[in-house]
């Protein structure tokens, strides 16, 4: 059954309430053509009894077995019995055998009763028929008689199996009927879902852009289809940014490796003093630092789009981390002659992981010493709920077509603010905020300088519990 196709199922089900419903059908048509049946044969042995009652009120003399007769003879089943059940008179078919016994008579006697015969003498006395009798007391000249009338049962009986004939041939062939036209109905309904699922099965990322074709009606399978279309366009996007990750993270390794294999080779060959062979190694240690980091970056970012970027949620107290990350780059701030302040905080607090926290400002930090200009500042304050780390600096600013883009990987600005870099220090403060379910936000300041800040909920959402290694 499982392996079934769906519209087979579809079809077979429906059958089987149609089975029933055309079976309950057929029962309460047959029933009530059998109560109405009956009801009239009912109504007929009422009428020949009060016919025959009247008869025995106009008689004029006393009623006694083979006296005048009461009943016309083509009066079918009719006969008069005493209270001793004799024959007072009777219809020729039945004349010589009362058609009550005892208990019969005696009940009938008191009310009218209706009683039915599996066999009793018809037209033809050697073909008894099945009849209704109805037997209900009369008095007439101080004499207490019982008046029976029938009816035969053939003409009811013919119509009844007449009609379970019919049904019998008829409610199976309209099942049939019923059965094709849900599996039509059926087929036609899954027909969409077998053009989407042969395109699904034509679709590869050799070509991309492809969609499933969705039918006009807005019902559940047009839903279907654009939920599934809208999934692909997602999966197609994620596909591009992995692919351009891939590409730009090759090139970015292939330039300090490259870097790094021409001093390797030129600190091998012969006949170069101390000093030069020093600066060689010097460059290489620079550049395989620089591979490092990348590598470093690029694991946070993997980790970061499978959600799995290990954050471990503590108490922090905000003016300790811009300290920390204030005294972590002083001696670049005084090479550079750029001074670095933390502005004070007070008691201000947010539920973070504070390695996560300090890597997130220090790429900032290191953003703004790199490609802007001035005192830079780093500051905090609260705000609806959350807690806003900014680092700002004195610089040009970014690009205004810049900063939709800022913090997309492998994103650089033009001019001054793009020299040197793998474009994936703001990815990754994205990717750290995003963790706490927070924001990272870029923009520029109106007196210029550029305004970076990562916005962290005081008390974030449950997080997954934390998993590998940084």
């Amino acid at each position: 059954m499982r392996r079934l196709p769906i519209k087979v199922k579809l079809t077979l089900a429906f059958a089987g309430i149609m089975a029933v419903v055309l079976a309950a059908t057929g029962w309460f048509v047959y029933v009530q053509m059998a109560d109405q049946l009956d009801h009239s044969i009912d109504n007929g042995l009422r009428t020949r009894a009060d016919e025959v009652s009247a008869l025995i009120h106009h008689a004029d003399s006393g009623f006694r077995p083979g006296g005048k007769d009461l009943i016309e003879k083509e009066e079918g089943f009719a006969q008069i019995l005493d209270t001793r059940g004799r024959v007072i008179d009777s219809s020729f078919k039945a004349r010589a055998v009362p058609l009550l016994s005892s208990a019969e008579r005696r009940r009938a006697l008191e009310k009218t009763t209706f009683l039915d015969r599996d066999a009793i003498s018809g037209i033809d006395p050697s073909e008894p028929i099945q009849a209704r009798l109805l037997a209900t007391p009369v008095t007439a000249r101080n004499e207490r008689l019982v008046v029976i009338v029938g009816a035969s049962q053939e003409d009811r009986n013919d119509a009844l199996a007449g009609l379970r004939n019919q049904l019998l041939l008829g409610l199976p062939i309209a099942l049939l009927l019923a059965s094709l036209a849900g599996y039509g109905v059926a087929t036609a309904s899954l027909r969409p879902v077998e053009r989407m699922r042969r395109r699904a099965a034509a679709i590869s990322s050799t070509e991309p852009g492809q969609r499933l074709p969705v039918p006009p009606a807005n019902d559940e399978i047009g839903r279907l289809g654009h939920t599934l279309n809208a999934m692909l366009t997602r999966l197609e996007d994620a596909f591009n940014r992995e692919r351009a990750f891939v590409s730009d993270a090759s090139h970015e390794l292939r330039t300090p490796l490259a870097v790094l294999k021409t001093e390797l080779e030129l600190a091998m060959r012969g006949g170069r003093s101390v000093e030069e062979l020093e600066t060689a190694l010097e460059s290489a240690v620079e550049e395989t630092d620089r591979v490092v980091q990348l590598a470093e970056d690029l694991l946070v970012i993997a980790r970061s789009d499978q959600g799995k970027l290990p954050v471990r949620l503590a108490p922090v107290d905000v003016e300790d981390v811009l300290t920390d990350v204030k005294e972590r780059f002083a001696i670049r701030s005084r090479e550079t002659k750029r001074e670095l302040v933390a502005e004070p905080t007070g008691d201000l607090q947010v539920t973070a992981d504070p390695i996560r926290l300090r890597q997130a400002l220090g790429n900032l930090v290191d953003n703004a010493l790199r490609y802007g200009n001035g005192t830079v500042s780093l500051s905090a304050r609260a705000l609806n709920g959350s807690v806003e780390l900014h680092v700002r600096d004195e610089g040009n600013g970014f690009p205004p077509e810049f900063i939709p883009a800022a913090f997309e990987r492998f994103s650089r600005a033009d001019g001054g603010r793009g020299r040197g870099g793998t474009g994936l220090g703001l990815a990754i403060v994205q990717a750290i905020a995003r963790a706490h379910k927070g924001e990272a936000v870029a923009a520029n300041l109106p007196d210029g300088g550029a305004d970076v800040w990562v916005t962290i909920p005081v008390t974030p959402a449950a997080q997954p519990p934390a998993t590998g290694t940084d």
